[in-house]
């Protein structure tokens, strides 16, 4: 089916990092699910599309969440008081355990899946859990849901409990069995998922880079979040000079099919250098670091390096599955460590926090995240006008009073050209 229609309203979007474009009352266009253009007024050729005008509210590119986990969406806001092993033993592995039980996945699921709809989230990159009928089951509901997002089964066969973990045979036999059964959705796509080195062999490892290789399949995983998770790969690959050496020896680290590594909060030079080279993406995910006392990410600095970074809720270590809350986390982040850390490196500004959001962490999909013609039609429509005030607001004041103050709900939301709500 293609999708020709025209939305008008304001329609701001980030074509560059840290540049916002402004259209007041303009025509939006999508062409077969594509952009095709912005326009004051609507060119004949489209004047035979249907127009939904949405008046004074603004359109906005919709919001990318590099890196969320839907098996722990149950006990978000729970122990946070705690550092990230040790939440990781006491919430989150054995929350994961549960979805063993396929009919616990047909319940928590749902739940994950239909709060996801009604964000202003129109792609996503998750973590799903070990367990394959519940994966398929995860990616069947986000299917039905229009949604098109990238699910990984996790991969674990160390320093687990006994209820999550695998053997590595059984690991990797059922993640190519899952990948093959993957190829039945149109929208969701498989993700490679080991879920970081500590929990994963160098035997698992070395197979799911095969499996790579012969699926031609994205990665996901984390990368650097903790200093105790640090020493850790250390200790168990003592031959590597940095954590993320121990992905990219089996090629999991970017190059001819992407990755994405979540956090990067402590990447040294080297770590730095290799991420760039290879072109993997960094999940910024403030609202985690902070939760489980990771860090402060220096993002800013990424940015000028030239690094690939989106922004990742990272639900259940991070609270709020929000990605307008993460583009607010990041700035306040930010301004932290520029005043307390890092003076020569000033904090992110709201349109670098939206092209991360946008754009940035688009860029994983292919051309996602911009307003720009040949852009995938991905979009929100918010309203501000349950927030009233005094002032009168710029557009770029009344996109700064959203972010900061809404819940974040979209009045609209397309993906690939499809309308959701």
């Amino acid at each position: 089916m293609e999708y020709n229609f025209v939305l008008r309203g304001n329609v701001l979007y980030t074509p560059q990092c840290g540049a916002l474009s402004v259209h007041p009352h303009s025509y939006l266009v999508c062409e077969g699910g594509q952009v095709a253009g912005i326009f004051e007024e609507l060119p004949e050729a489209y004047h035979n599309f249907p127009v939904e005008d949405f008046g004074d509210k603004m359109i906005l590119p919709g919001l990318v969440d590099l890196h969320v986990h839907a098996g722990q969406y149950a006990f978000r806001g729970l122990g946070m008081d705690q550092e990230l092993l040790a939440w990781l033993e006491q919430n989150a592995f054995p929350e994961e355990s549960r979805f063993a039980d396929a009919s616990y996945a047909v319940r928590a699921y749902p739940i994950f899946v239909d709060a996801l709809r009604r964000s202003a989230t129109t792609r996503a990159c998750i973590f799903a859990t070990l367990h394959r009928p519940a994966t398929l089951q995860l990616m069947q509901l986000l299917e039905d849901a229009g949604m098109p997002c990238y699910v990984g089964k996790v991969n674990m066969d160390r320093n687990s409990p006994d209820t999550l973990r695998e053997t590595t045979e059984e690991s990797l036999a059922e993640t190519r069995r899952w990948l093959e059964e993957s190829r039945a959705f149109s929208q969701v796509r498989p993700i490679l998922t080991p879920r970081f080195i500590p929990s994963c062999t160098d035997a698992l490892m070395a197979g799911l880079g095969r499996l790579q290789q012969e699926f031609q399949v994205p990665a996901q995983s984390h990368l650097s979040e903790n200093l105790s998770e640090i020493d850790w790969v250390q200790s168990l690959c003592p031959d590597t000079r940095f954590y993320g050496e121990a992905y990219d020896r089996v090629g999991l680290f970017g190059g001819a099919c992407p990755t994405i590594m979540a956090h990067c909060v402590w990447s040294g030079p080297e770590e730095r250098a290799l991420l760039k080279e290879n072109g993997v993406f960094i999940a910024h995910c403030p609202q985690s670091n902070m939760n489980v006392s990771s860090g402060i990410a220096p993002i800013k600095q990424y940015l000028r390096e030239g690094q690939r970074v989106g922004l990742g809720s990272d639900v259940a270590g991070g609270a709020h599955l929000s990605i307008f809350r993460a583009m607010t986390d990041a700035i306040q982040c930010s301004k932290l460590r520029w005043r307390l850390v890092d003076q020569d490196t000033p904090a992110l500004t709201l349109p670098e926090a939206l092209y991360m959001a946008t754009k940035g962490g688009g860029a994983f999909f292919g051309k996602v995240g911009s307003f720009e013609p040949g852009y995938a039609f991905d979009a929100v429509v918010v309203d501000d006008s349950d927030l009233p005030t005094t002032r009168t607001c710029t557009l770029e004041e009344r996109l700064e009073r959203f972010v900061y103050l809404s819940d974040g709900q979209p009045f609209a939301k397309y993906a690939a050209g499809r309308r959701l709500f």
